[in-house]
């Protein structure tokens, strides 16, 4: 079924991220010295988000924030973004995150403090909008909310969702980053479960296989020439790598909610991956409708 507007979701977690830019990650004992410093709510859920929002012109975070100035900021900037937001909140700290982008755009991450995630018996949370959903991309929550999340038409998933997945909710599709072993490792928990799993690999563009063991791969999409009247980002002719998984499982999940066949489905999400490497941070330069999505 082909829908022209599908409506999106996201069921997934929200950090609060700094970012710097560095020659390369510190080795044991060094110092380096960071540049071009800024900061964003940010994290799989967010960035996916937005990316979303991006496509359908709206999208819906259902999420869980701290009860602290960080989660209030969140809040308010991805409204600015364009999501519509519903988060839990919880009495810890919202979660922060350092992301240091070398000079080949690679990014390392460090996260500080436990991740907050929606559940499904969190008092005020809208979990009955998800059956109104054409699609839904599911990043963190209990299992109660990854069942909320089932009554989507469309479901795809992360392997970051952890120990929701595996225990008996079928995916549409399951996500995860090739060149990832934690994610491997957390995936193989959830693959019988998923009727299409996808190994995103970068630059190299990826595999995937599925249920009724066909297989095959895709390309990677070469990043879109910025704008004649915008200045690149700084930084951009390395590309910054931050959110270029969330935002292809994003492009994939909006292309799959719309009814699309997979390989135009694929393409999509390729494009999505590599508009976002082409800024600083993960939503300077996220795919738009209007710019080819």
């Amino acid at each position: 079924m082909r829908v022209s507007r599908p409506r999106v979701a996201v069921v997934g977690h929200v950090e609060w991220v700094q970012f710097a830019r560095v020659p390369h990650a510190p080795h044991a004992g060094e110092v380096v010295n960071g540049s071009d410093l800024f900061e964003e709510p940010a994290g799989g859920g967010a960035v996916a988000a937005v990316q979303l929002a991006n496509l359908a012109g709206e999208a819906v975070l259902i999420t869980a924030l701290g009860d602290d100035e960080l989660g209030r900021r969140s809040m308010a900037r991805l409204r600015e973004l364009g999501v519509e937001v519903f988060a839990a909140q919880r009495s810890s700290g919202t979660r922060r995150a350092l992301t240091l982008v070398d000079e080949t755009g690679e990014r390392t991450i460090t996260t500080l403090g436990p991740r907050l995630e929606p559940m499904g018996d969190d008092e005020g949370l809208p979990w009955g909008v998800l059956a109104e959903m054409d699609a839904v991309y599911f990043t963190a929550g209990d299992l109660g909310a990854l069942r909320a999340a089932r009554a989507a038409r469309v479901l795809v998933a992360s392997p970051r969702a952890g120990e929701a997945l595996g225990l008996g909710v079928a995916l549409d599709a399951l996500v995860l980053s090739g060149d990832d072993e934690g994610e491997r490792l957390q995936a193989a928990r959830a693959q019988d479960e998923a009727e299409l799993v996808l190994y995103t690999e970068g630059e190299r563009g990826g595999a995937y296989r599925t249920r009724t063991g066909e297989s095959g791969r895709w390309g990677p999409a070469h990043p879109p020439a910025h704008p004649p009247d915008a200045a690149p980002a700084k930084g951009a002719e390395a590309g910054d790598s931050y959110g270029c998984g969330d935002s292809f499982a994003a492009g994939l999940t909006y292309a799959l909610g719309a009814g699309e066949a997979l390989p135009a489905a694929l393409a999509l999400a390729a494009r999505c991956g590599a508009a976002c490497l082409t800024g600083r941070g993960p939503y300077e330069r996220q795919l738009t409708k209007g710019s080819g999505g």
